[in-house]
């Protein structure tokens, strides 16, 4: 499927691997057979994110499907994100995603990354006192106009733009960093050498579209999906000490429900933030009463 080089792990002499063809009598529709196709030669040829991939007019000569057939297949390749399509270059294997917990944990990205092994920095464009507006003001509980203070970061998860997040906190807990360096460290572990925990937290999701400046930030096409969180958190005394808002790459994250009825009257749903791979990722799941 690749011209790049990569170490065969199996022995000179072993019989060329043929993908089976395509069985038009059975009874798995035709596009499902390919896409089990294309993954399992990833799998066999061990190819990394960012390798190409076969072109739609390769594989209709390869399986003898139609257009139609391999479209279907490299659509549902590109939803599970196995594949990512580039207009113009051709499709590639795709970056997998990765679980997170974000919307139903107190942690940070930072915290959540580097549980997994992974990097965060972030780019600090905005870390100063202003005066809350309105939405701040109510998210945080203090009057409107009063002094408060934003960091604004753009953050990168192993060198890739993951998100663009803009904190505010009240003014007695944000002149406790406002002058620190957030660019390799947690704004939460910082807080926490203060005495500032949270203890609790509201947090909601929704999707928005990137317009041109979330687009040229986070190196993504203009209108393509963004997830948005919003959230507040509380210390011990039930005061708000932070109000986030963060735009998320779409393309790196998902979501699942997972419903139960403890008994007649009463239901439990459990969100989970996830890879793409859902069966592959750790569950992690807080309940809460429908």
């Amino acid at each position: 499927m690749n011209d790049k080089a990569h170490a065969n792990p199996h022995p000179a002499d072993a019989e060329p691997h043929t993908p089976p063809g395509i069985d038009r009598l059975a009874a798995t529709p035709m596009y499902h057979q390919l896409k089990r196709r294309i993954i399992d030669d990833i799998a066999y040829q061990g190819l990394k994110a960012g390798d190409i991939l076969p072109g739609e007019h390769r594989l209709c000569e390869q399986f003898k499907v139609s257009r139609t057939v391999v479209r279907q297949a490299l659509a549902q390749l590109e939803y599970q994100g196995v594949i990512e399509r580039v207009k113009g270059k051709g499709t590639f294997v795709a970056r997998q995603k990765v679980p997170e917990s974000l919307v139903h944990t107190l942690t940070g990205l930072y915290e959540e990354v580097a549980a997994r092994g992974g990097h965060v920095r972030s780019e600090v464009r905005r870390q100063e006192i202003i005066a809350a507006d309105d939405d701040v003001a109510d998210s945080l509980g203090v009057p409107p106009q009063s002094p408060v203070v934003v960091i604004e970061r753009l953050r990168f998860v192993d060198e890739e733009p993951w998100s663009w997040t803009t904190t505010y906190l009240p003014h007695d807990i944000g002149s406790l960093v406002v002058h620190e360096d957030l660019r390799d460290q947690s704004l939460y572990a910082l807080l926490a050498t203060h005495g500032m925990r949270a203890v609790r937290g509201v947090r909601s999701a929704e999707a928005a579209s990137a317009d041109r400046a979330q687009a040229a930030l986070l190196k993504v096409g203009i209108g393509k999906a963004l997830l948005v969180l919003r959230s507040i958190s509380y210390d011990e005394n039930e005061q708000p000490m932070e109000y986030f808002i963060a735009y998320h790459r779409g393309d790196r994250s998902r979501f699942e429900f997972q419903l139960s009825a403890s008994s007649a009257t009463q239901s439990t749903a459990a969100l989970r933030h996830t890879g793409i791979l859902a069966q592959d990722a750790a569950p992690s799941t807080k309940e809460y009463n429908l």
